[in-house]
C-alpha cells in the first residue's frame, strides 16, 4: 500500500512517513540483497577481527559511569586522559567478549544535545545473556529509567545524555530468530 500525502513527517500506522513509498522501498532492498549479498557459503572471511570500541560523548563522566556500571553491569576498565584533546577524559566499560564501550568527555566545550542525524548513532545493540536479561530490565526500572520492551527479547533506553540503547537476549548472529550472521 502507498500513502500519498503532502506531508513526510506525519508517521502512517505501518511506522513509515506518509508520502513515502514503501513498494518502491521493499524493492529497492530486494535489489540491493540480489545485488550484494552472497549466501553463507560463498561469503568471504571478513577483514575485521571484531569491535575493539565505540565511543560515544559524556557530559558528565561520573554520571555516565553510575549508570553504565552500576545501573547495566558494565564494569569500567579504564579512565585516561584524551591523547587528542587536553583535559578530557576517555573510559571504557567492559560490554563482554573483549569487546569495549568507550566514551570521551570535552570539557570546556559546547557539543549540543544528542541528536540523530546521518553518519550518527541510531542505536548500539548490545548482547546480554537471556538469564540476565530480566535482571537488567528490572534494573532500569528500579532506577526509573524509561524504557520500552519489544518481542520479549530487546529492551530499548536513552542513556544520561540521551544515545538510545538496545539490550537484546538474542545469540549473537541472530536477531528476533534469524540469523544476521
Amino acid at each position: 500500500m502507498t500513502e500519498t500525502s503532502s506531508s513526510t513527517d506525519t508517521p502512517t500506522p505501518t511506522g513509515a512517513p506518509t508520502g513515502t513509498d514503501t513498494a518502491a522501498l521493499d524493492a529497492a532492498r530486494d535489489r540491493i540483497r540480489s545485488a550484494h549479498l552472497k549466501p553463507v557459503g560463498q561469503r568471504p572471511a571478513s577483514t575485521a577481527r571484531g569491535l575493539h570500541h565505540t565511543a560515544l560523548v559524556s557530559s558528565d563522566v561520573e554520571r555516565t559511569v553510575r549508570f553504565y556500571q552500576d545501573v547495566l553491569g558494565f564494569p569500567l576498565t579504564e579512565l585516561i586522559e584524551n591523547r587528542d584533546y587536553p583535559g578530557s577524559s576517555h573510559f571504557f566499560f567492559d560490554i563482554g567478549n573483549g569487546n569495549l564501550l568507550a566514551f570521551f568527555d570535552f570539557p570546556g566545550l559546547d557539543v549540543g544535545p544528542y541528536a540523530e542525524v546521518l553518519g550518527g548513532l541510531h542505536h548500539m545493540a548490545i548482547s546480554v545473556e537471556p538469564q540476565r536479561w530480566d535482571e537488567l530490565v528490572a534494573r532500569l526500572t528500579e532506577a526509573g529509567v524509561e524504557h520500552e520492551v519489544h518481542s520479549g527479547v530487546s529492551v530499548y533506553f536513552r542513556d544520561p545524555d540521551g544515545a538510545r540503547i538496545e539490550l537484546i537476549a538474542d545469540p549473537l548472529g541472530e536477531m528476533y530468530g534469524q540469523h544476521v550472521l
